[in-house]
């Protein structure tokens, strides 16, 4: 009896700090802090808490609170796209003066992470911004997510949150000897789950269509080599996004990039002495430089596609040294 009763206080005991878990308020980070030892400024410090990170709150004392800060690793993926737990970083407990920490219950919460992202944003694209900025910002943005699902900001922090990450993994990727092989097989490409979850959560929004626009980049061949196969297989691919996704605020842009590889298959198609494939494509690309001007009137990819337009019925070459 005294070992049932004792297993039977053990299981009550987890399940309450199971409860306290599920029930721990999680608050994010809008400024830099520090995390002390104890809820004094003269205490040892732990560490240096930033922007966008979160923090789950175990108790308040007057201007302090304790939390347990997730810091996650300077040289692995942001936590917040890792689904391996034992990859996510470690998590220190500490004090933390209390303020720049967003709540669930927050007034315009929401609005205040989206404005801090925005911020870190415009911060890392100044010549000499802060240090880590973009990182901040991809936290930030995500955090309107992982806080405030419902919010109307969430699915745009959260597209937001994944392009950062693709813009950060595509400038390294393309800096690799990879990146120039013609099989996009042969390269490592871009994780495509952040942005797959985008469309899984926000399905026929416009940020649904801007990721399935991203995924695009990791098929496209990193040297056509001069050969017709790489821009006839990229024009299809874009024609087919524009098909699905009409609507999309890219789909202008992939029916730019469309008529500009089928106006280079026209040389192309000369070198490769295939006079019937490159008349066919001249004339592909004039039906889609046309409905780009048509269909996106006010789009600047359809003034681009205007000059397209222009040389195609000019018969002024697009690709290669050809200079008449």
């Amino acid at each position: 009896m005294k070992t049932t009763a004792k297993l039977l206080l053990a299981t009550l005991v987890m399940a309450a700090g199971t409860n306290f878990l599920l029930a721990a308020e999680r608050g994010v980070l809008v400024r830099e802090a520090v995390l002390y030892l104890s809820p004094d400024t003269a205490s040892n410090k732990l560490s240096a808490v930033s922007r966008g990170r979160e923090v789950i709150l175990l108790e308040r004392s007057r201007n302090w609170l304790h939390v347990e800060a997730l810091l996650g690793f300077a040289k692995t993926p942001d936590p917040a796209f890792v689904e391996d737990e034992d990859m996510e970083g470690k998590t220190v407990t500490g004090w933390i003066i209390d303020s720049g920490v967003v709540w669930a219950s927050t007034a315009n919460g929401d609005r205040i992470l989206f404005g801090a992202a925005i911020d870190s944003e415009d911060e890392a694209s100044r010549r000499h911004g802060r240090r880590g900025a973009d990182q901040d910002a991809l936290r930030l943005y995500r955090r309107v997510y992982d806080l405030f699902p419902t919010s109307p900001l969430a699915g745009e922090g959260l597209y937001r949150a994944a392009d950062i990450k693709w813009q950060i993994e595509k400038s390294d990727v393309m800096t690799r000897p990879s990146a120039r092989e013609r099989d996009a097989s042969l390269r490592q490409g871009m994780d495509e789950q952040p942005m797959k979850f985008v469309m899984k959560k926000f399905p026929g929004t416009k940020w649904a269509d801007l990721a399935a626009f991203h995924l695009i980049d990791n098929k496209l061949c990193g040297d056509w080599q001069g050969t017709s196969k790489c821009p006839d297989k990229e024009a299809e691919m874009y024609e087919k996004y524009v098909k699905e996704r009409p609507q999309s605020p890219a789909a202008p842009e992939a029916l730019y990039h469309a008529t500009s590889r089928r106006a280079a298959l026209i040389e192309i198609y000369k070198t490769e002495e295939q006079p019937k494939k490159s008349e066919e494509s001249k004339n592909h690309a004039i039906g889609l430089a046309q409905q780009l001007v048509s269909q996106y009137p006010q789009s600047d990819w359809s003034a681009r596609g205007q000059m397209l337009l222009h040389l195609l019925q000019q018969g002024v070459p697009t690709y290669g040294n050809v200079i008449q």
